[in-house]
């Protein structure tokens, strides 16, 4: 009923265009400006802190197995969002004042780090024990059958999880903006607040996340299919 009415009423039609021209430029800035970066930071470190737990996750000291199994249990028990909120709201209390956008990478980035850990090492447990006998058989430490062997067949198997996980990301980052993060779905919000068509700024919003996340996927099939071709010789 109500789209009927604005597509049957000329004028409202025409503001509805009138916004849409004039917000998609700040939104595709703020998208450009804090949604991407905030998506590559964030994925780039979480994925530092995956690879560093999974590898603790799979060590023989028990130590960091514990530590490492913590972390990513009450990462993964906890929702994103209040995450978000005890690095950015909870921490300022015990006298640790984070800045929004710093807040948001390391709570984008711990929330990574724990759900490709388990990728990654689900990706090294799957190459066959013989990769590393073969390994130390030429005289190979532990470290290095890792980084010469091991840790490349595993990016392998682990790429398209990891894709997807980053296509999510894109998406998860409009939460930011509960913490004040200036990006996409905030600067929505900002112009919704004042012309109050917020149905069309988050229609508009949500129809920038689906593009950034199909050309994403053009890409991710593009790699996976490289690497099918490259394993197939």
């Amino acid at each position: 009923m109500y789209l009927t009415n604005i597509l049957t009423d000329p004028e409202r039609l025409d503001r509805w265009m009138t916004i849409a021209q004039s917000s998609l430029l700040p939104l595709v800035k703020g998208a450009l400006s804090y949604t991407i970066p905030l998506t590559l930071l964030s994925f780039s470190f979480g994925l530092m802190i995956a690879i560093l737990t999974a590898l603790a996750r799979i060590s023989p000291v028990k130590p960091l197995q514990i530590v490492a199994r913590i972390y990513v249990s009450i990462i993964r028990g906890t929702p994103l969002l209040v995450q978000l909120f005890i690095i950015f709201y909870g921490l300022p209390s015990i006298g640790i004042t984070i800045d929004s956008f710093p807040a948001a990478v390391i709570a984008f980035s711990l929330n990574v780090g724990a759900y490709a850990s388990e990728i990654i090492r689900a990706a090294i447990l799957s190459t066959p024990k013989g990769q590393w006998e073969a390994a130390y058989s030429m005289g190979m430490s532990y470290p290095q059958a890792l980084r010469r062997i091991i840790l490349p067949q595993a990016a392998r198997v682990s790429i398209p999880p990891l894709s997807n996980s980053f296509i999510s990301l894109v998406k998860d980052t409009s939460l930011a903006s509960l913490i004040l993060v200036t990006e996409m779905f905030r600067v929505a919000q900002q112009i919704a607040a004042t012309n109050y068509e917020f149905l069309l700024l988050y229609a508009q919003a949500g129809a920038i996340y689906w593009v950034i996340c199909f050309c994403l996927s053009l890409v991710q099939g593009r790699v996976e299919r490289r690497l099918d071709r490259y394993v197939a010789k």
